[in-house]
């Protein structure tokens, strides 16, 4: 399994991504070695961040990016934030909605395409359910999925609000699908995030004059389970989809919940 790329190397591949959109790696390199906003990391960080995203299947052999992360991180002076700044616009709302729309899309036609008798797009008709989606293929194996959608390879980032955390509390068919956004618009990876780990995350009411409406969350490789897991069974198995490092996902690992008990099952699994 790679290992999670440095804070350096995320900040070079973020780069890469962006500037691949208009010019070749040629060119790019040049650009990181000779403009002063690139200065701040070597020319051997920013090997290192190609690299890791031709490993991860991020970046094509002709050097086009599979993914389209925007300009989304880069501060006044042109240099890439670890963490992007938390700033409104209508062009930034606009770009998160469309990722978002895209990432349900492409996860209803995964699904469909898996032969999945009943999907159906609830967030299309209203926010009140506190999840995007409905699938079954029996009484038994039903899913309710909450699907966040983004296009960063390096880390997985989510914004998770109150009525999704609540609804997640009292229905056990309730699952959360991570979708990564291609530059055409399909569904490069999935995973699932352990309802386990969100429980112990999400921030505790410390009066009952104030509680928490949403929260952003920063999502750890152990958290994630390759593929689409619901309760009872797996709309997506990981075998599905290509097998992309991202996020340092887990190839073999799994959270599972039974009869309302969450309880970790580790899996050995071999290393790269």
């Amino acid at each position: 399994m790679p290992s999670l790329p440095s804070e350096a190397t995320r900040r070079a591949a973020l780069r890469w991504l962006a500037e691949l959109r208009v010019a070749g790696v040629p060119r790019v390199r040049a650009l990181f070695t000779h403009h002063p906003w690139y200065a701040d990391l070597t020319p051997a960080q920013y090997a290192e961040g190609l690299a890791w995203l031709r490993r991860a299947g991020m970046v094509t052999a002709a050097g086009r990016p599979v993914v389209d992360v925007g300009d989304c991180g880069v501060t006044d002076g042109g240099e890439q934030a670890s963490v992007p700044r938390v700033l409104w616009s209508q062009e930034a709302e606009a770009a998160r909605k469309a990722v978002g729309a895209a990432g349900e899309q492409a996860l209803l036609r995964l699904l469909r395409d898996n032969g999945i008798s009943h999907v159906r797009h609830v967030a299309a008709e209203s926010d009140a359910y506190g999840y995007d989606i409905q699938a079954a293929r029996s009484v038994s194996e039903r899913a309710h999925i909450e699907v966040k959608s983004t296009t960063d390879p390096t880390r997985l980032v989510i914004h998770l609000s109150r009525h999704e955390y609540e609804v997640m509390s009292s229905d056990e068919d309730w699952c959360l699908g991570a979708v990564l956004v291609g530059s055409d618009g399909s569904a490069v990876n999935v995973a699932t995030v352990s309802r386990y780990w969100l429980r112990s995350a999400v921030p505790a009411d410390q009066t009952t004059r104030g509680r928490w409406e949403s929260v952003r969350l920063d999502v750890p490789a152990h958290a994630l389970t390759p593929g689409l897991t619901a309760q009872n069974w797996q709309p997506l198995p990981d075998g599905v989809l290509p097998v992309c490092p991202v996020w340092n996902c887990p190839l073999a690992a799994s959270s599972v919940e039974r009869g309302g008990r969450s309880a970790r099952q580790e899996l050995q699994f071999s290393l790269d």
